[in-house]
């Protein structure tokens, strides 16, 4: 098969689910997250995320003073630095 013709291998998003996002540990991280954004009042779609100045991984929190509201893209290139 060369490499214009390989077919993606479709994704198994239960397995996905049961092995790490189902995990409690994964939902709680969700649900922080979730909180974040209704506290700074972002909706789904708007292009903007919560990025947490000390991350959750790090040991910060979702008060206010460790929150701020950033594009997609600088969140992501972040990361968990700090």
């Amino acid at each position: 098969m060369s490499m214009r013709t390989r077919r993606k291998k479709k994704r198994n998003y239960k397995k996905e689910y049961r092995e790490y996002h189902g995990k409690p540990e994964q939902v709680d991280n969700r649900s922080k997250r979730n909180s974040a954004r209704r506290k700074m009042n972002l909706k789904k779609g708007d292009g903007k995320e919560v990025d947490h100045k000390r991350p959750l991984s790090k040991g910060g929190g979702n008060g206010k003073g460790n929150l701020r509201v950033v594009s997609r893209s600088k969140n992501r290139k972040k990361g968990s630095n700090y």
